[in-house]
C-alpha cells in the first residue's frame, strides 16, 4: 500500500474518484481473483483470498465505498477473508468503473463474466 503524500500521487479519499494506479490495482485484482455474480436476488462482486492479504483487503474496504469485509474464516485447513460489493455501491460506483476499464481486449473471460452479471441483474453498462 502506498503512503499518503500531499502531491498528485496522494490516494483519493474513499468517497471520491480513484487515481489511475488505484483503478488499475482494483481492476487487476478483480480480473485475477474476483467473482462477478449474485445470489439470485441481487448482484455482487466477491473477492476471497487468504488472510495473508489482510492489508489489501483493508485497502479495498477503505477504497470502495459501501464494500464489506467478512472474516477471517477458518475451515478446511484454509484461512481467508471475503470482500463483497452489492446494492447501490455496486450499481452506482463499481459497475461504472468496471464498464470503463474492463474490456475484452484486457481479459475476455473476466469481461464476459462481468457482462453476464450485468445482463442477468439488468444493470445498464
Amino acid at each position: 500500500m502506498r503512503e499518503a503524500t500531499d502531491g498528485p500521487d496522494a490516494p483519493a479519499p474513499a468517497t471520491g474518484g480513484l487515481d489511475p494506479f488505484d483503478e488499475g490495482l482494483l481492476v487487476g485484482v478483480l480480473i485475477g481473483e474476483g467473482h462477478f455474480g449474485g445470489d439470485g436476488r441481487q448482484p455482487q462482486v466477491t473477492l476471497r483470498m487468504h488472510t495473508d492479504h489482510a492489508a489489501l483487503f483493508r485497502w479495498l474496504e477503505a477504497t470502495v465505498p459501501g464494500s464489506r469485509l467478512y472474516g477471517p474464516y477458518h475451515h478446511g485447513g484454509r484461512s481467508y477473508y471475503q470482500w463483497m460489493v452489492r446494492g447501490e455501491p455496486l450499481r452506482g460506483w463499481l459497475v461504472p468503473l468496471l464498464a470503463r476499464r474492463l474490456t475484452p481486449a484486457l481479459d475476455e473471460r473476466a469481461w464476459q463474466r462481468f457482462q453476464r452479471m450485468c445482463e442477468e441483474y439488468r444493470i445498464p453498462v
